[in-house]
């Protein structure tokens, strides 16, 4: 900084540097030193290349522990608190909205399923159970709804539907897509909340229809559907509140890549041994065979 206080003074002073050395008691030689060091180029840290590549592939939504397992995976072992260090020097921080509105109504006279899944959100094996739920997405043409499917053993999304209003025919799509990418066994257990959607007509004959079983969460009891609760709190976090969508196919292009192109082939999930659920169940397959589904 002393070299860069010296030039400011000469200039204003119409002297030369050597003057202004004496005075503030700097050797020349220091000064043409310090004057060179500024000059070069700064060093570039490898390892904030690779952190600031893995966070952008990420969609910038990763913190320092997912951050610390991209990097293990490609061969570049970091300590976590390296890597927080580093996020925070190059500002490698997601930032997050919240908003809400009323999906589901469980005010209504339909039928009302046990409580089958009762929180055991890690089957053994795949097709085993599945939760499903509706959020929604926020554009600037409105509201547009979203109805997924999730296998637990792998939290992979299997099926989903979107649509600008929320009918049960959109979790009936949701579910139709699931059944014909995994083509479950009879006896699968298929839990959600207590929506009309869910508890319609149209879903429980579908259901039926597979000789699938319906479970459904305690009244007013988010935690027995957490899982599903969870990925959607990660798809609104990752990709939907740092954008915002024009219309309704803006936004259904966005969500369907992140969920194909994201969530299911890339993420890392610290429930999977960070693994993304397209590659756990190959990984589990060696293990015990399963459908894996190529379209999702």
């Amino acid at each position: 900084m002393i070299h860069r206080c010296i030039d400011q003074l000469a200039e204003k002073a119409a002297t030369g540097v050597a003057p202004l050395c004496r005075v503030l008691g700097v050797s020349r030689s220091g000064y043409y030193a310090a004057a060179a060091r500024a000059r070069k180029p700064p060093m570039v840290c490898a390892a904030t290349v690779h952190l600031q590549a893995a966070f952008a592939a990420s969609g910038r939504s990763y913190g320092s522990r997912r951050l610390q397992q991209a990097l293990l995976q490609q061969g570049r072992p970091i300590g976590r608190y390296r890597v927080r260090s580093l996020m925070r020097i190059n500002g490698l921080r997601p930032v997050w909205k919240r908003k809400f509105v009323h999906t589901t109504d469980s005010r209504h006279a339909l039928p009302i399923a046990d409580n089958l899944l009762n929180r055991q959100f890690e089957p053994a094996t795949a097709n085993c159970a599945w939760v499903s739920d509706i959020t929604y997405i926020r554009t600037a043409s409105g509201w547009l709804y979203l109805a997924a499917v999730m296998d637990l053993f792998s939290r992979k999304i299997v099926g989903w539907a979107m649509a600008p209003s929320m009918p049960a025919e959109l979790v009936c799509t949701a579910l139709q897509m699931a059944i014909t990418q995994r083509q479950p066994p009879a006896g699968l257990v298929v839990h959600s909340d207590r929506g009309s959607q869910y508890a319609s007509d149209a879903h429980r004959t579908l259901l039926a229809r597979h000789r699938l079983r319906t479970s459904m969460s305690r009244k007013a009891n988010c935690w027995d559907n957490a899982v599903m609760e969870r990925f959607f709190l990660n798809l609104k976090m990752e990709r939907v509140w740092p954008n915002q969508y024009a219309n309704h196919a803006e936004a259904t292009r966005d969500v369907t890549d992140y969920i194909v192109g994201f969530y299911n082939s890339v993420r890392l999930h610290s429930k999977l041994g960070y693994l993304p659920p397209n590659a756990y169940e190959r990984h589990m397959a060696e293990k015990q065979p399963i459908p894996v589904s190529e379209n999702t």
